[in-house]
């Protein structure tokens, strides 16, 4: 069965998995901002997605026709590193409750959001999405990528064996209002913000960060990536996973340096060598979804001070 993308029915009941997240309260603003007037999302204290029960009677009762599967388990290297079973039982199981339970309700049309860490640990830069499965994930989240990789699978069999024109999209390293800021499972930027303030308002004459400081990453705001989803549903059909970012990146230790200048540290930086640096490069090649009509927008310091205002507005109530 042939498939025209085009613009959603605004009318459509739409379910965003993972609506309070980072990702999915980005989406969920996207699309209310767009004219969505049937949204739907459940907090994971009242639909456990890895109840595999509960979320098929979920899909029985509210039969969504659009979906975006932005529900996961994610973190750090450090979580990454330490919980490895936890992010790869996890992530499998949100992953195939849902995507099967969509199947049954015949969801006409969903997107499927990874991660960039599906790609080798040495695969050429940018990356395209042909690098897919060409050679060993980093160490240190492979459990977390397995996962991510078995979700491109399942949607591009859904697409083989029922014709539905369901797609997958991988964004890079993200961040934004909502992020997770907390000690232990937070991603790089977010960790440098946290670090960086409570230096600034302690007087502290030094900040320690992970590694060397010489990885490069790429880093989009997560605004950016929830309109850039919303193009893809209303855009683009096919079975490769599109990669989500700006197609440029900056080192750990340059963005450290721009994290320190916006929230005003002054005091010196130093790097714990003896600590993972994790992927030495990674920069996704995102001409996919540029030839789609699609490029990022929000700068990186411009993104950065709103992310930096939104932590602390929102400082007392952050997880530790």
């Amino acid at each position: 069965m042939m498939y025209s993308p085009s613009p959603l029915d605004r009318d459509a009941t739409f379910y965003v998995a993972g609506h309070r997240g980072l990702v999915g309260s980005a989406i969920w603003r996207k699309l209310e901002a767009e004219g969505f007037r049937d949204l739907r999302g459940e907090a994971s204290a009242d639909l456990d997605l890895k109840d595999r029960e509960s979320v098929f009677d979920y899909f029985r009762a509210v039969r969504p026709r659009y979906v975006v599967l932005a529900a996961a388990k994610v973190g750090g290297i450090l979580a990454n590193n330490t919980y490895p079973v936890d992010f790869l039982s996890d992530n499998m199981r949100i992953q195939v409750n849902v995507l099967d339970a969509a199947l049954e309700a015949g969801v006409e049309r969903l997107l499927f959001l990874g991660s960039s860490c599906i790609y080798p640990k040495f695969a050429p830069q940018p990356i395209r999405e042909d690098s897919l499965l060409t050679g060993h994930l980093e160490e240190t989240n492979d459990s977390y990528a397995i996962a991510k990789i078995a979700g491109i699978l399942q949607i591009q069999a859904v697409r083989r064996q029922y014709g539905l024109p369901w797609i997958s999209a991988m964004p890079t390293n993200l961040y934004g209002p909502g992020d997770n800021f907390s000690r232990e499972g937070s991603h790089v930027l977010p960790a440098l913000i946290r670090r960086y303030d409570e230096a600034a308002q302690r007087g502290e004459a030094s900040v320690t960060n992970w590694g060397t400081g010489t990885p490069r990453r790429e880093f989009l705001h997560v605004d950016d990536l929830a309109a850039a989803s919303l193009h893809l549903l209303e855009n683009y059909d096919g079975p490769a996973q599109v990669n989500v970012g700006t197609g440029t990146d900056v080192t750990i230790e340059e963005i450290a340096e721009l994290v320190a200048r916006v929230v005003g540290y002054e005091g010196r930086t130093e790097w714990d060598t003896m600590k993972p640096d994790g992927t030495p490069q990674k920069l996704l090649d995102v001409s996919k979804l540029a030839d789609s009509g699609w490029t990022s927008s929000i700068g990186l310091e411009e993104g950065l001070r709103s992310t930096v205002d939104w932590y602390r507005g929102h400082a007392t109530t952050l997880r530790e």
